[in-house]
Order: structure tokens, then sequence, then C-alpha cells
């Protein structure tokens, strides 16, 4: 491998300073961690697709020791599956008011708004989005969700939105060199 003098993925100076304090992100499921569509088994089950890009960087939050969190309107097998193989222990399912779900994570952790960060699609997101130091949003989101994020995505929701954002954090704590050379050893 070459060696580079910067990460690949590049973000301005003052997006990393925002990210800086951030030790928990609150991510949504659908249209953030999926690309939102839902496929229906003939049993009636809903089927997701989830980005392997996306599940890397989460685990590599955790290495640096900022947790990552799941707040969702929906609960499925799937889904809990899939959190469990990634090692995030902090879920809430089936939950619409997600601003409370939030704090509770957030006194759970001894941590207040500031050192949070937030990344939703839609507007049952906005109540987490708005207070996070730190509001991210896939290109693909609604309007309103665009217009109060800190940071938009280049990648869509379930197709690598989410492996961007933890780039994002991983660069604004000086752990990504780090991380990424233990890959090139």
């Amino acid at each position: 491998m070459n060696p580079r003098s910067a990460p690949a993925p590049a973000f301005p100076a003052a997006l990393l300073a925002r990210a800086r304090p951030v030790r928990v992100v609150f991510f949504d499921v659908d249209g953030v961690l999926t690309d939102g569509g839902l496929f229906f088994s003939e049993a009636g089950e809903a089927l997701k697709r989830f980005n392997t890009l996306d599940g890397h960087g989460l685990k590599m939050l955790q290495l640096a020791g900022i947790t990552p969190a799941v707040i969702t309107g929906r609960d499925s097998a799937p889904l809990r599956a899939r959190l469990q193989a990634l090692g995030i222990t902090h879920a809430h399912y089936g939950t619409e008011d997600k601003r409370p779900a939030a704090e509770q994570t957030l006194a759970t952790l001894g941590l207040d708004w500031s050192a949070a960060a937030a990344m939703g699609d839609d507007w049952p997101d906005l109540p987490m989005m708005r207070p996070a130091a730190l509001a991210c949003a896939p290109c693909n989101a609604h309007a309103e969700v665009l217009a109060q994020a800190h940071y938009v995505t280049r990648a869509q929701g379930g197709h690598g939105a989410v492996r961007e954002v933890c780039d994002l954090l991983l660069q604004a704590g000086g752990h990504y060199e780090g991380l990424l050379a233990a890959y090139c050893a």
C-alpha cells in the first residue's frame, strides 16, 4: 500500500471539530442502516438488507470507544440478529418517540447531548437529531431532515451512509489512521 499523508475520506476541519466530543451515536434503522425498502416473505415477515461496510464501521466505532446505539420504530428477528452480530447492546425497538429512548441511553452511559451524534432520515428522527451535538443524514433523507443535518452523506441510506459517519467520527477522535494501520500491517 502506498503511504499517504491524510485519510482517504476528507472532512472539513469545522465538521471534525464538531464531531470530536462525540462518544455515542444514535442510528435509525429503516432508511439509515437499510435502504428503507421492505421485502415481505410469503409468511408476511419483513426482510431487510444491511450493508457490510456500515457493519464494519460500527465495529470500528466500538474499538475506538464510541458507542453505537440504535433507536427504531420497528422490531424484527433479523434486525436483532444483525445488531447482536455487530455487538450493539444499546438498542430500542418499536420506539416511535425516539428522544426519551435516546435520553435513557445517555443516562445509562453517563453522557449528555453534547457528547451525542444522531443519524436519521425522516421526521420521527428529528427529536433525537435536533439536540445532538452532531446531526447526520443520508443524502436521500427527507428534505426536513436534510435541513437539520450538520453532515449529509454522499452515500444513500443502506449503501454506506453509516460508514461515512463512522469514518468522520473515527477521524475526529484521532482513531482512523491507527485502526487502518492494523489492517495494512
